[in-house]
């Protein structure tokens, strides 16, 4: 079976083709600039014309979709009910899920008949108890809004979580690990038994971390104390901490970590601040984590930074589990979370896909403003 791997976002579409079972990768690309100036494709639907060109014989297609809130706990196939849920999400992932559907719904114009699949990076963390995932507001703000804890990058720790257990050659029931999932983006997870338990993001990808350029954890009120002194309005406010702070905003340098490296070898301060930051917060939620599992028996490292920078990784682990009498192992392993969602999408339809072809778009969701 033919399955393409779609991973939609705002101006462009990520793309692998595997052959399932096998896993075996046939093609690869990007289009990008999508809707820009001066762009040759002007929205999703030609950027999805372009790369049909490319690949044939299409069986199924799978979609990474950041976030599916309470509604998605699994992958599902995709239809106008599942179509109109992820719609709805769009109100609290207004940067993601808009491109997603944009996506989805090319998809079942360019191809009425082939069967979609949607695969949510929240739906891993749908497992973490109501205790971890709800925040000390009032109740109603989690009735009337769905104000929680949801996390993300849900597909990577999945795949590198049962990666590890394969090659620890010990069943993922059995194991308590922590992931790492360290880019420019970054998120831990404490997976217990094959299950999140907890996650360092929260309702949005800002919380947990210090990252490239996100803030991370901080005390709530320095959100209006600094909006009062520098005069901001809530759009700045945002700008502020998702785009202006974390590596970037401490060492004023930059957000790359091979960058700031370089800088704090040759006696930057700052750098090496920032470094030393990024460092103690990822020691802080491992031995949280630790606690929370009662244990560890691994911890992984995965994406740009948790792959490739062995010393940022040597620091991390540092003495950090000396006080055990058996260390957990250490592994680093690369996600793929376009195999993984190629896995999800093939077992989807192979034991749950009912008669019938692909998404039938109803007269609402052919205008969709996304798929123009």
């Amino acid at each position: 079976m033919k399955i393409l791997v779609i991973n939609s976002g705002s101006s462009s579409i990520k793309y692998k083709l595997f052959v399932m079972p096998k896993e075996k990768l046939l093609a690869k690309g990007i289009i990008e600039h999508i809707g820009e100036k001066g762009s040759n494709v002007g929205n999703h639907y030609a950027g999805l014309k372009l790369i049909l060109n490319k690949v044939n014989s299409i069986d199924a297609i799978g979609h990474r979709v950041v976030h599916g809130a309470e509604s998605f706990k699994k992958p599902v196939l995709i239809n106008n009910s599942v179509i109109k849920k992820i719609k709805q999400c769009c109100a609290i992932a207004p940067l993601h899920n808009p491109a997603n559907l944009a996506g989805i719904i090319a998809c079942a114009r360019l191809l009425p008949g082939v069967k979609q699949a949607a695969v949510f990076d929240t739906a891993f963390h749908q497992s973490i108890p109501e205790y971890a995932y709800i925040y000390g507001l009032p109740y109603e703000f989690y009735s009337k809004f769905c104000i929680r804890k949801y996390g993300f990058h849900g597909t990577s720790h999945e795949y590198v979580a049962h990666e590890a257990a394969r090659i620890l050659k010990k069943p993922i029931n059995k194991l308590k690990i922590i992931t790492c999932h360290l880019g420019n983006g970054c998120s831990i997870t404490a997976v217990d038994r094959g299950k999140s338990i907890d996650t360092s993001m929260g309702f949005t990808p800002l919380e947990g971390l210090i990252m490239g350029t996100r803030c991370g954890d901080i005390d709530p009120a320095l959100v209006t104390y600094i909006m009062r002194k520098e005069k901001l309005d809530t759009h700045e406010m945002d700008i502020l901490l998702n785009k202006e702070s974390g590596l970037k905003g401490i060492s004023g340098i930059s957000n790359d970590m091979r960058v700031l490296e370089e800088k704090a070898k040759s006696g930057n301060k700052r750098a090496k601040l920032a470094i030393d930051i990024f460092i103690y917060r990822i020691r802080k939620y491992i031995g949280a984590y630790t606690a929370i599992m009662s244990g560890c028996d691994c911890l992984v490292f995965t994406a740009g930074i948790g792959e490739n920078q062995k010393s940022i990784r040597l620091k991390i682990t540092k003495n950090i589990f000396k006080h055990f009498k058996k260390a957990p192992k250490v592994l680093v392993i690369p996600t793929n979370e376009e195999l993984m969602i190629a896995k999800q999408t093939y077992q989807l339809i192979k034991e749950f896909s009912p008669a019938g072809g692909g998404v039938s778009l109803d007269k609402r969701l052919r205008s969709f403003p996304w798929s123009r």
